[in-house]
């Protein structure tokens, strides 16, 4: 009796962290709720992961007075303190959010990747990259940040309902700009040429020797031209449109 006792508790630990490891991730897509019918919205985000400061870029949106939600990793943070320096004189244009202390994965499970990088070995471990994260950009921009995005911007359900309970809302996106950093100055500037009122852009800020400075430099001189007025996220609130698993 006391072996099957002991076998029943021990499954009803490993119950849960089996079937979380299951679960494919989760892509949130959402856009900014919009007002009036003519309201025409966008929301420019930026990651800044690990690796070096697009002064291009940055420099680019100064000087053409464009709103843009960062989120900063610790690593990056801690990184590169010019970068910092620059963004702090511009609070005024830059909301800088949480995107986590070591930009690891919302997902639970080592063998677990996502475009090559490995999940959180716990719930423990996903709390500290939240948290910590959220220290760092607090500690670096005097202002505590309220939204979080995770590495690869992908989640198990199970992280999801832990950042909730952390009090941090998720910011997914609409629009890929620069899948990573990776795509060619003209497939950025064809994805900007379809955005819509409301759609949220995410793009990357850490990697100056890609070509997302140049085609976001083209795209938004269009998407200005064509009306559209750019927002932070702390401005507005997002509504979720799909989850897509992969």
């Amino acid at each position: 009796m006391m072996k099957l006792t002991f076998l029943m508790i021990l499954a009803m630990f490993i119950a849960p962290l089996s079937s979380a490891s299951d679960q494919l991730p989760i892509e949130i897509h959402d856009r900014v709720v919009l007002q009036p019918d003519s309201d025409k919205k966008v929301a420019l985000t930026l990651d800044a992961c690990s690796g070096k400061f697009d002064d291009d870029l940055i420099e680019y949106l100064i000087r053409h007075q464009i709103p843009a939600t960062i989120f900063a990793t610790k690593k990056w943070l801690l990184k590169n303190p010019q970068g910092v320096s620059i963004i702090k004189a511009h609070l005024d244009l830059f909301d800088v959010e949480d995107h986590g202390e070591k930009h690891i994965p919302a997902i639970i499970g080592t063998d677990r990747k996502v475009y090559g990088i490995s999940g959180e070995p716990d719930i423990i471990h996903l709390r500290r990259e939240v948290i910590e994260g959220a220290r760092a950009v607090e500690k670096a921009t005097g202002i505590a940040p309220h939204w979080y995005r995770a590495a690869t911007a992908e989640y198990d359900p199970l992280a999801i309902e832990e950042i909730d309970k952390l009090g941090y809302k998720i910011a997914g996106f609409s629009v890929n700009a620069d899948a990573g950093a990776t795509s060619k100055k003209i497939t950025i500037e064809k994805r900007l040429a379809h955005v819509k009122a409301g759609d949220v852009i995410i793009a990357h800020m850490n990697k100056p020797a890609s070509d997302t400075a140049e085609g976001l430099a083209v795209g938004l001189d269009y998407l200005t031209k064509a009306g559209f007025v750019f927002v932070r996220l702390d401005q507005v609130e997002l509504k979720v449109i799909n989850k897509k698993t992969h």
